[in-house]
């Protein structure tokens, strides 16, 4: 076998190009660390998550959605798209039941194989929407910047699948063909397909993802309308699944009594193709390009009243106001009247001692009558007595108010 020398020094003597075929001979493990093996898919996960941060970021600052705002959206979307692809790769199992149901642990046991990248769009995409409306944003501008990052990370994960020999195409003659070699590829697991030449459907998926990105990445500085960069994308990912599984060596199954000779994954695609249709009309019609100057994230969308909010926050802070000074207020006269009962006056002492000469106690001048005292006239008598008629008329002070007052 005739070896390209470049490649294989650089693959370390994993990859084999050279007539007449594509030898790939990688480990799906990566390294062991103790019982935890860290495999080449899972790396690729990683890769492929930092790679659509990266590619999207001028995007979404574009659109105004600020980097907080992507890193809140982005865990629900990693769960979501999880969840739904392993959830929809089990229920296409044709041993669900034995398999999948009356095993349910096998369910979680990602690391055996097997996620349906259908699965993750029908549940990423509803997670968009909801997160969407959570931080009151277009749901369209955002499901854009999704399927633009699921465009760049899908690139990493179909080289996890080259590596792992996990989508295998029909046997195949083609100097193209990849033929897997490593004992533990998944391609080994069956021996009609270790050490077989294989059309490389994952290849092809991942040279149509490349071509996808491109061009979204071109209408993405260049279209203004929210929603065109989605359809584009499942557009071109319906129609490249339902042509390259012609080329995959997947079961072929029957739908709603239908035997067309298709597999599980073209009749999804059929199904997803007619769906898009009614969705571009409803986005043409719908969907208006945002004008210059505007935000496209918040363009159209009902925002929350900034300033009547914080005018209700100031008014709740205020209101409180009074109710704490009136307690002050009153613990303050407390402690004054509190003060005044423990000392004696600064003018009279509380016993007043007798007069030694006459033998007789001096007469408080405070104590007084009018009527007693010396210097009383009718005329101020009169006088007093009509002030206080005139104070007893005047309108009640409410107490709070007297001991402000006082204050």
């Amino acid at each position: 076998m005739i070896t390209l020398p470049l490649a294989y020094l650089l693959s370390g003597g994993w990859l084999h190009i050279g007539p007449p075929y594509i030898y790939i001979d990688i480990d799906p493990v990566l390294l062991h660390l103790g019982p935890l093996a860290i495999r080449w898919y899972g790396l690729m996960y990683v890769v492929a998550i930092l790679v659509g941060l990266w590619v999207i970021k001028g995007y979404t600052t574009r659109k105004g959605i600020d980097q907080d705002m992507v890193y809140r959206i982005l865990w629900w979307c990693i769960a979501a798209g999880l969840i739904g692809g392993r959830l929809y790769f089990v229920i296409q199992q044709p041993n669900l039941v034995d398999g999948y149901l009356m095993q349910p642990q096998r369910i979680l046991a990602t690391w055996e194989g097997g996620m349906a990248f259908y699965g993750a769009i029908f549940l990423v995409i509803p997670t968009l929407i909801w997160r969407a409306r959570v931080e009151r944003i277009n749901p369209l501008v955002l499901i854009d910047a999704g399927v633009l990052f699921g465009a760049a990370g899908q690139i990493f994960g179909r080289i996890g699948n080259l590596i792992n020999g996990d989508i295998i195409g029909y046997p195949s003659t083609l100097p193209w063909s990849t033929v897997y070699q490593n004992p533990n590829s998944w391609a080994c697991f069956d021996p009609s397909t270790c050490n077989v030449p294989v059309q490389p459907a994952a290849g092809y998926e991942l040279l149509v993802n490349l071509v996808v990105l491109g061009l979204m990445l071109y209408l993405a500085h260049r279209v203004r309308r929210p929603g065109i960069l989605m359809l584009v994308y499942l557009f071109s990912y319906t129609i490249s699944q339902f042509l390259i599984f012609f080329t995959r060596a997947n079961d072929i199954v029957s739908f709603l009594g239908i035997n067309a000779g298709l597999k599980q994954a073209q009749w999804t695609s059929l199904v997803v193709f007619i769906f898009l249709l009614p969705l571009t009309y409803w986005v043409l019609r719908h969907s208006k390009p945002v004008p210059d100057g505007e935000v496209a994230a918040t363009y159209g969308i009902p925002q929350k009243p900034k300033a009547a909010l914080e005018t209700r926050v100031l008014t709740e802070d205020t209101s409180k106001v009074p109710a704490e000074a009136e307690e002050s207020t009153d613990d303050a006269l407390t402690k004054r009247a509190d003060t005044a009962a423990d000392e004696p006056s600064s003018t009279f002492s509380s016993e007043i001692a007798e007069d030694p000469a006459t033998g007789e106690k001096p007469v408080n001048p405070e104590q007084m009558t009018a009527a007693e005292s010396p210097t009383a006239t009718e005329g101020e008598s009169s006088t007093e007595a009509d002030k206080n008629e005139a104070i007893n008329d005047l309108p009640a002070v409410p107490q709070n108010k007297r001991n402000q007052e006082k204050v």
